[in-house]
């Protein structure tokens, strides 16, 4: 592991505890719980969705099939430590004589053998190129953690996105409802001399007006539903009949402790695939360097020849060989030495690019700390101010109708419920979605079994096919 500089612990991690409930006194910061988070949102219906993704996501699929490739990458590496042996056989008909003499003889040979071969590996080039399959292997595990982590928080989102633009939809309905049955009551006041032409004008507009916003919602309701349908392997509307009863958006329970910034290189898939890959790349050093050394192999071959097939196990003559063979390289115009150069340059990218994964995963972590904390923040304002405004529509449009006061207040009153009720709606998505982003900022993602030897496609009759001449 590279030595890196992190911090003692979260700067915001009192934002994060301040707006967690309240949890028994402690010697020090606890580790976060992210085990099955999305279920303390509290809706079976995202644990089923989560489920289902986890099992028909393609992007889960693709990475269970880059896990079999390093997998079969890895033995092919391990077995060139081992000795090999092949078989061969061969049968030929030969002819000679002729000419002159007239003499013809014709003979039928018969040839079966093994080869064997075993490089030793005094310089350990094989031992390191086994070592640096190994961890791409690592590599392609946590790859496939990262995109689990991914898919659950996308699912997680995507189900909180759609429940809020279900309830806004629904309160645009309601208000637009309201606001025509306001504008009603104004015709009659103008039909009775008691209401202007710029009352009815003006109530009418505004009807009007948060009828326009709902067109746009069920595009953006959509749109989300589709993204869902999506993430889990399905058609774009397969959800559609399942989702379509709206729900309370999600709201978390317990929050996660923030833990320590050191919990994140071991919690963190994406972290932990980065320095793999910077020890995959340190071992690809090794590979090459050995590369610049002799190699030394054993050999050896057994072979037996007759004129009848018959007697290559008894009468036949037996030819055998066996010996060390060694390569040294004496000049190459420096190819091997740079190709050491280009492997530590390679190793230093992946190690700047671990650094910064890190950094960015402080950063996720701070930022979904801080934005989680000022949003309830908000939330706990715009109720109070949701509240405020409801008591003063209906105070307004009661003072309107016994003509104490105009009607332009009523229309005021009514457009500053509808936004501070939406934006109270638009609050609640971003407590649930920010909460979302700080559990996958600390590393929660799907922990249960996922079977990587499974194929996608099962191959059958991959034996070899003796070529047919097609009839005419």
């Amino acid at each position: 592991m590279p030595i890196l500089n992190l911090p003692l612990r979260f700067t915001n991690a009192s934002s994060a505890e301040a707006a967690a409930v309240a949890r028994p006194p402690q010697a020090g910061p606890a580790r976060p719980d992210l085990a099955r988070w999305w279920t303390r949102l509290n809706d079976p219906i995202l644990d089923a969705l989560v489920d289902e993704a986890v099992s028909g996501n393609l992007d889960v699929a693709s990475a269970r099939a880059a896990i079999r490739e390093a997998r079969a990458s890895q033995r092919q590496q391990v077995a060139t430590l081992l000795p090999f042996v092949d078989g061969g056989a061969s049968a030929t008909r030969a002819r000679s004589g002729g000419g002159q003499s007239g003499n013809t003889s014709t003979r039928n040979t018969f040839r079966a053998g093994f080869d064997a071969g075993w490089e030793l590996d005094l310089f350990g080039g094989n031992s390191r190129a086994v070592e640096a399959a190994t961890r791409g292997l690592e590599v392609a595990e946590n790859d496939l953690d990262a995109v689990l982590l991914t898919l659950v928080g996308d699912v997680s989102s995507a189900y909180v996105e759609l429940r809020g633009y279900q309830a806004r939809i629904a309160l645009a309905r309601r208000t637009a409802a309201s606001q025509r049955a306001t504008a009603a009551l104004t015709r009659s006041m103008f039909d009775a001399g008691s209401a202007s032409a710029l009352d009815l004008s003006r109530a009418t507009a505004q009807a009007a007006s948060t009828e326009a916003g709902i067109p746009s919602l069920e595009a953006a309701y959509a749109d989300t539903l589709h993204r869902l349908g999506v993430l889990l392997g399905q058609p774009p509307t397969a959800l559609a009949a399942r989702l379509d009863p709206a729900r309370n958006i999600p709201a978390p329970g317990r929050l996660p402790a923030p833990g320590l910034p050191a919990d994140l290189l071991m919690a963190r898939p994406d972290l932990r695939a980065a320095e793999r890959q910077l020890a995959q790349a340190t071992a690809l050093i090794g590979q090459a360097e050995a590369s610049r050394y002799p190699a030394v192999s054993l050999s050896g071959t057994l072979s037996t020849a007759a004129l009848r097939i018959g007697d290559l196990t008894k009468s036949s003559s037996i030819a055998w060989s066996i010996g060390p063979a060694a390569s040294v390289p004496l000049f190459d115009a420096g190819q091997r030495a740079a190709a050491v150069e280009g492997t530590q340059a390679q190793r230093d990218r992946y190690y700047v690019l671990f650094r910064n994964a890190v950094l960015q995963a402080l950063r996720e972590v701070e930022s979904a700390m801080v934005a989680l904390a000022q949003e309830r923040i908000r939330t706990a304002r715009l109720t109070e101010a949701a509240a405020a405004n409801r008591e003063a529509a209906q105070l307004s449009r009661t003072l309107f109708q016994t003509g104490a006061s105009s009607f332009l207040d009523v229309l005021d009153a009514e457009r500053s419920l509808y936004s501070s009720e939406d934006a109270l709606l638009q609050s609640r998505i971003a407590i649930a979605t920010d909460y979302i982003a700080l559990n996958k900022a600390l590393g929660g993602g799907w922990d249960g079994e996922i079977d990587t030897r499974r194929p996608e496609i099962v191959d059958a009759d991959m034996g070899p096919r003796v070529r047919r001449r097609s009839t005419p």
